[in-house]
């Protein structure tokens, strides 16, 4: 659970994994470098994290590494966000809470 939170710490991961969760497929590992203009170790880096965290799947084709929401990571996360608090705890849709980013990332991906 922490690895999984820790991942989703990182503004940078919590944006890559937005971006997977919202796609109909898998990602080429260049057109996150290239969405992010980070170098593309950095983002070989925090795929990883992620990867290893069970957030996202990766498959090798060619050259490329392609990556996709691991759909085992998304139902834990829906588990996890289901599970914390009441209504009257809820954050503030606008207070940037992990929590809300996390149901904004669920919602996205039906």
């Amino acid at each position: 659970m922490v690895a999984v939170f820790r991942a989703l710490g990182d503004p940078t991961r919590l944006e890559i994994f937005r971006l997977l969760a919202a796609q109909d497929a898998p990602v080429c590992a260049c057109d996150v470098v290239d969405r992010f203009g980070l170098s593309q170790p950095t983002i070989s880096h925090h795929l990883r994290i992620l990867r290893e965290a069970g957030l996202v799947t990766t498959a090798k084709r060619g050259v490329w590494a392609w990556y996709a929401p691991d759909p085992r990571g998304l139902d834990w996360l829906r588990e996890i966000v289901a599970g914390l608090g009441s209504p009257a705890t809820a954050a503030d849709p606008d207070s940037g809470s992990l929590r809300v980013h996390v149901q904004d990332l669920l919602s996205a991906t039906g």
